[in-house]
């Protein structure tokens, strides 16, 4: 049959060759997206590996050169105050004799470039030699007088921090001192003014990683020298985070913010010998975690790349297993569905109370959470536990127990039952119960099995809003009350006025001829005025009816159905069945508004002639059927969420209902009318109620 039909059929026999080649051709197509997928992640993972050990190479190399620039400052900061000391024990300052040490301090001071100047300075810090100075010549002060404090405290050599320019020379110096003592006594400090290019040239040449920038503050936290920009930085304090860091711990790292808000990692150490100065080499945190950052892009895109050949692999794989494989889909699908049954029970007893109920024993499985959730105790099992249906129902409140187990036996008719209960006092807490019979097989049609769930938030929540809603609707009603009465009372009076005003202008028109002009116009006055009367009166009656008020719902009911009749000319016939006491004001005013709501619908959209309304008073319900021969609507088409819905006025009419627990059903046909069945439960406490006469809103 096979090759017949390659016969018949043009080009089947290229198409059986081009499919065997591609069944040949998928094993290799799964060793490559097999062998592609660990390739992709291995090279990424290498770049992002590398890019690591590079930042780690030159985080090494840059604290290596942070020890050698340290070590070589270190050294040649002691050598300056070892020379200084040296020149501090001169003989010539013995006696001492300042012309001799004058001529010596200055051909030592020719011999040393990196020295501006040595100084002499009494113990009160007044200068008494300065050998770019005349000998004799009035002399200053001495600057850095934290230094001098500590040479005269310590009485050991040391260096300061970096002073101001120089009034002649225009550069900052960095000062060395040292102590003159003779005979125990302290005689005199030697300052030796060091040119900081000394410094300088040790960062320049310190073999740095290629953009780390360096730089070396004092302890003053005033910048000494700088491997770029020096000109510029030269003596301003450094930043806050430099000096925090300092300050802190005498070395290690941190990050701060240029003023172009750029971040720089940077590391530092103390000068040992110096009193407090510090090294510090820096890089902007993006270059130096630019490599990382593109390689974890990489990175990310020979995982995404994997994900894909995953995804593709996955596809060919599965491909293949369905093409094997399909005999044997019944049987999976069946071991799909057992599995999923128990995912979803593994669920609901993970984080619900679940329970199954025999209607032909009376005895109800439960678990621990289920037992919890109802307030049952005194079980001495931690598992589940078999109880009498009547010692589940006991932690039910009694007014929901027959809900509770109604809505449970319906399950016997193949519904899924949801009921709302409470549990018993006084730890009363809302709680919903769902329930059903097993999915997975024909047996056990007398088992319900459920789960019940905690509301008690949400239960709480939706009461809050009808108790809102209901008290927005007595406001609203009072509102219409005091309307209505303010247009019957006080503009009512002021028409009625106008009116025997308008009258009484009839005998002041005299007997001229324009009389009978004058009175047709008065009378068409008085016409307008009686008519705009008419209009108050039934503003004020459709706000708020007196008789709903004063004679209740079904007499009010009556007088509306009759004008309606008399101002459109619509037969509405009204009918009352079973008791006619008076019911709760809430119930009164949600059926008013509601049969209000009903008719005006019908009067302006259905283009009916005949509308029937009907009160059915029950035991303990009111059922309300408004029904007219209009154009009616095609349901199927309308939804109570349509927008047309709105427009209609049945959302209003529902959520009044909805406040006072009932519902709204609808029946409608295109050409054939519609019909509304509303129902209303009525409350033990709501049967027979009298108004308060003196009640005033």
């Amino acid at each position: 049959m096979g090759v017949w039909l390659s016969h018949l059929i043009p080009g089947g026999n290229e198409a059986g060759a081009s499919a065997a080649g591609r069944a040949a051709r998928r094993p290799l197509i799964l060793v490559f997206i097999a062998a592609a997928m660990p390739l992709a992640l291995f090279a990424g993972w290498v770049v992002f590996l590398n890019a690591q050990q590079q930042r780690r190479d030159s985080q090494a190399a840059a604290v290596e050169t942070l020890d050698n620039v340290v070590s070589r400052l270190a050294s040649e900061i002691g050598l300056q105050l070892e020379i200084a000391e040296t020149v501090a024990a001169s003989a010539t300052l013995d006696k001492p004799d300042l012309d001799a040490f004058y001529r010596e301090a200055a051909r030592v001071n020719e011999a040393r470039p990196l020295w501006q100047t040595i100084q002499l300075v009494d113990p009160d810090g007044n200068q008494v030699l300065d050998v770019t100075r005349p000998l004799g010549e009035g002399m200053r002060a001495t600057a850095d007088r934290e230094n001098f404090e500590q040479i005269l405290k310590t009485r050991r050599p040391a260096i300061g921090g970096i002073g101001p320019r120089g009034r002649v020379t225009g550069k900052r110096v960095v000062a060395v001192r040292a102590p003159v003592e003779r005979d125990g006594r302290l005689r005199f400090v030697l300052t030796v003014a060091l040119v900081p290019d000394a410094i300088s040239q040790i960062l320049q040449s310190a073999g740095a990683p290629a953009g780390w920038v360096g730089f070396v503050v004092d302890a003053k936290g005033n910048i000494v020298a700088r491997t770029a920009g020096e000109q510029s930085e030269l003596g301003q304090s450094a930043s806050a985070t430099v000096r925090q860091a300092i300050a802190g711990a005498p070395e290690g790292s941190y990050v701060k913010t240029t003023p172009a808000g750029d971040q720089v990692d940077s590391i530092y150490k103390l000068i040992p010998g110096t009193s407090g100065w510090s090294v510090h080499f820096g890089i902007p945190t993006q270059e130096l975690n630019g490599p990382v950052q593109r390689s974890a892009v990489f990175l990310a895109g020979g995982g995404v790349l994997s994900f894909v050949l995953a995804l593709t692999l996955a596809w060919y794989t599965i491909r293949d297993i369905s093409l094997r494989r399909r005999e044997q889909e019944a049987q999976a699908a069946l071991a799909l569905n057992a599995s999923e049954e128990r995912r979803r029970l593994t669920i609901d007893a993970a984080e619900l109370g679940v329970f199954s109920w025999d209607f032909r024993t009376r005895e109800a499985l439960v678990s621990p959470r289920a037992r919890e959730m109802l307030q049952i105790h005194g079980s001495v099992s931690d598992g589940d536990t078999i109880l009498g249906f009547s010692r589940m129902l006991s932690g039910i409140d009694p007014a929901d127990r027959q809900q509770f187990e109604t809505s449970l036996l319906s399950c016997r008719s193949g519904n899924v039952a949801v009921v709302d209960f409470r549990t018993v006092a006084p730890r009363s807490r809302w709680l919903r119960a769902s329930g059903r019979l097993s999915r997975l097989d024909d047996k056990n049609l007398d088992v319900v099995y459920g789960v019940i769930l905690d509301i008690d938030e949400t239960k709480r929540a939706e009461l809050e809003r009808q108790q809102l809603l209901r008290r927005l609707s007595e406001a609203e009603e009072n509102e219409r009350r005091r309307i209505a009465r303010e247009l019957h009372d006080q503009i009512g009076q002021t028409v009625t006025g106008l009116l025997l005003g308008l009258k009484n202008l009839e005998q002041f028109l005299g007997a001229s001829s324009k009389r009978k002009l004058g009175l047709e116009k008065l009378n068409w006055l008085q016409g307008l005025a009686r008519e705009i009367g008419r209009d108050i009166h039934q503003v004020a009656s459709d706000l708020r009816p007196t008789a709903l008020d004063d004679l209740g719902l079904y007499k009010a009911l009556e007088a509306f159905c009759a004008e309606i009749s008399r101002r459109f000319g619509i037969s509405v016939d009204f009918q009352s069945l079973g008791r006619k006491e008076r019911l709760g004001p809430d119930i009164e005013i949600a059926v008013y508004r509601a049969v209000q709501e009903a008719v005006n619908n019908v009067v302006k959209h259905a283009r009916a002639r005949n509308v029937s309304v009907v009160i059915d008073r029950r035991t303990a319900e009111l059922r309300i059927v408004v029904e007219d021969d209009g154009s009616g609507f095609d349901l199927q088409e309308f939804s109570l969420s349509d927008s047309r819905h709105s427009k209609l006025g049945l959302s209003v009419i529902e959520e009044r209902l909805t406040l006072l627990g009932g519902s709204l059903a609808i029946e409608s046909e295109t050409g054939h009318g519609t019909s509304l069945f509303m129902r209303i439960p009525v409350p033990a406490e709501e049967m027979g109620y009298v108004p308060d006469p003196d009640h005033v809103d």
